[in-house]
């Protein structure tokens, strides 16, 4: 895909699926990767913080095959050498990666995506070239137990200030989906919601449905 496509796909996009293998629940990557795309999902995140970098290379490689035949994109997490090196369509850079404005200058074509905590990250990548941020975490989460939920007023806080596509993360299940859904997210992106799910694909899907239904009207809450 061109810069263009890959951003027309990433904003067509509901459900962002990021795939890390501890959170598998005992399961190969590989393996929800494949029931995630079965039911649907076209943003794919794979997040291998230990990995050696041979492994992860070649774990990015199947990830790529995979997502580009279902049509597909795929964010490499930190690593934006794996991502150019694989072909993938973007990459996911955290508060203390590669600066933003480096990646942009490096890979001009690829979506970069940044993680921010504030509204003042928010603002700075966004100044810096970002294609979409992330907001987060929501709610509190297992990759990330040191660090306090921001909330759900945290998205009202900042997505007006913003120019660009935003993500949410944080802590995301099918209990309270439909809160972040209600208060504007249109790509919530989970993890062990679906990884650790007892069926990865029903899960996604079912999570899928509760996003499109809020993009038709309002989210019932429950």
């Amino acid at each position: 895909m061109n810069p263009n496509q890959r951003l027309a796909a990433f904003q067509a996009a509901d459900l962002y699926v990021v795939i890390t293998e501890a959170f598998c629940a005992g399961r190969h990557a590989h393996e929800i990767l494949v029931q995630s795309l079965m039911a649907g999902v076209r943003l794919v995140q794979l997040r291998e913080k230990e990995m050696s970098g041979r492994s992860l290379y070649n774990l990015a490689l199947e990830f790529r095959r995979l997502t580009e035949a279902a049509g597909a994109l795929l964010i490499i997490d930190d690593r934006l050498d794996i991502a150019l090196a694989c072909g993938a369509d973007g990459v996911h850079l955290g508060q203390e990666d590669l600066p933003v404005e480096v990646a942009r200058q490096v890979a001009p074509d690829l979506i970069i995506g940044a993680s921010t905590h504030s509204l003042e990250e928010a603002l700075a990548a966004q100044e810096q070239g970002a294609s979409y941020v992330n907001i987060g975490p929501i709610f509190a989460t297992q990759t990330k137990p040191e660090v306090t939920p921001l909330g759900l007023e945290a998205i009202d806080r900042i997505v007006p200030r913003l120019r660009i596509p935003w993500t949410t993360m944080g802590g995301i299940t099918r209990a309270n989906i439909a809160q972040v859904v209600f208060h504007g997210a249109r790509r919530p992106a989970v993890m062990s919601a679906v990884t650790a799910a007892a069926n990865p694909q029903a899960a996604a899907l079912e999570l899928r449905q509760i996003i499109l239904a809020g993009r038709e009207g309002p989210v019932q809450l429950h």
